[in-house]
């Protein structure tokens, strides 16, 4: 299923759709009300309400670097809210200002948090429909976590967005061209989170928070950090198992994902064959849109974030839509 999608004419290119929404685009403001989950190995998740309380429940799982402040993850919890939905963000192991309590921290094959998280959700929610969103890292490990829980997936339906099928060619990508800038500004991120975390935080064996902190490459920093702060033997090993695009075969709910072929942190060749696909996965694939983008022109000129419609139009169209909207101005905001 391919719904069109037009580039903003001034937004075409895959840098300008990628960077521009993430650089200027203010952050909506959402009045989360936290709840602190203890999990079953003695660490803390923070997931954010918003919304309509008896409404069907939508999880959002940010990507890397991000948070419950994250603008993509904000602005569709506000439009998704004003459609009736009680949004529930999900602030992944380690995500946020606040390092956990662990070495262990989020990442692209945590899915057994994810899997906790969604049953969680599943158990205080039982009597209303469930979907799950998930950008970039948070679409893999959506897609990882509901190819490995098949029919026992407490999802009804899930949508993940600019996914790194196969991470280990991604991370290749990362290192050549204009590529490496993406690449920079995450690892600062990643870099400043571990000093905040290291020492209240012990290292397991095997890290090296010298190496990690110098590390000009992801692979460099997940070999000395990532894999073994979460029981990976090295950065291979984790580039292949964390990667969803083998775990897609065992999805049996029905899952949109949304993608662009000029996504400047990826490469094409990643993206599977629609023909390998199971028949409740809609590939919509695009030639445009970048990184989480997908910025649109409205009837007045001015940019629209097309994902942040569709999303909701997607969902409603499978799962019905709400039987209450919230008011106007949630949506107008």
């Amino acid at each position: 299923m391919t719904t069109p999608f037009r580039p903003h004419p001034l937004m075409r290119g895959a840098h300008a759709q990628t960077a521009l929404p993430a650089l200027f685009r203010p952050s909506p403001f959402v009045d989360w009300r936290l709840d602190h989950l203890e999990t079953q190995d003695g660490d803390v998740i923070t997931v954010g309400h918003f919304g309509p309380e008896n409404g069907p429940v939508l999880a959002l799982l940010h990507g890397l670097g991000g948070c419950l402040e994250s603008t993509y993850l904000c602005a569709t919890a506000r439009r998704m809210a004003a459609r009736g939905w009680h949004c529930i963000g999900v602030q992944q192991r380690g995500a946020g200002p606040t390092p956990n309590r662990l070495a262990r921290s989020y990442n692209h094959g945590a899915s057994d948090d994810i899997a906790w998280i969604l049953q969680q959700l599943a158990a205080r929610h039982p009597k209303v429909t469930r979907a799950a969103v998930g950008w970039s890292l948070g679409g893999n490990v959506l897609l990882k976590t509901l190819g490995e829980m098949g029919a026992r997936a407490p999802v009804d339906a899930a949508v993940a967005v600019s996914v790194p099928f196969r991470l280990a060619p991604c991370v290749e990508h990362l290192q050549m061209g204009t590529a490496r800038v993406y690449q920079a500004y995450l690892l600062k991120n990643l870099k400043a989170a571990v000093r905040r975390k290291h020492g209240p935080v012990p290292l397991p064996p095997g890290a090296d928070l010298e190496k990690a902190l110098a590390a000009k490459c992801f692979r460099d920093f997940d070999n000395a950090y990532t894999a073994p702060c979460n029981d990976y033997a090295d950065a291979n090993d984790y580039y292949a198992r964390a990667s969803c695009g083998q775990y897609l075969a065992g999805v049996t709910i029905p899952t949109r994902i949304i993608h662009a072929l000029d996504d400047p942190m990826m490469v094409p060749s990643i993206v599977p064959e629609p023909d390998t696909l199971p028949a409740n996965i809609e590939l919509d694939l695009h030639e445009r849109g970048g990184h989480v983008g997908f910025v649109s022109r409205n009837n007045s000129g001015l940019p629209q974030m097309w994902l942040e419609h569709i999303i909701g139009d997607w969902l409603e169209a499978r799962l019905g839509a709400p039987e209450a909207a919230q008011a106007a101005e949630l949506e107008s905001a």
